[in-house]
């Protein structure tokens, strides 16, 4: 048994989420949300979607969330069903498939 922790092999790469906040965000957050769409839902929630470079870059969304004070509602990793071109989080570089 070794004593390294354990690295899930999507740790390291570009993966698409989308983030589920309370509370309404115009889509002028996006640059600080390092260049993610901000979506404003019906129900007075917000979706912040968009390649993020690694779990760093991921947990440093999630710290810009609790710095606005927003509710964390919940954080899904989305299948895209496209190649994607945009530039991912924090990287300037879009995810290799």
């Amino acid at each position: 048994m070794s004593n390294d922790p354990i690295t899930p092999l999507f740790a390291h790469r570009p993966r698409q989420y989308q983030i589920r906040v309370g509370g309404r965000l115009s889509p002028g957050w996006s640059e600080w949300f390092d260049g993610l769409a901000i979506t404003a839902t019906e129900n007075d929630e917000t979706l912040i979607t968009g390649w993020v470079a690694d779990q760093s870059a991921l947990q440093g969304l999630l710290k810009k969330v609790r710095d606005l004070g927003l509710p964390l509602l919940s954080v899904n990793p989305v299948e895209p069903t496209a190649p994607d071109t945009s530039a991912t989080a924090h990287d300037s570089s879009s995810p290799k498939e």
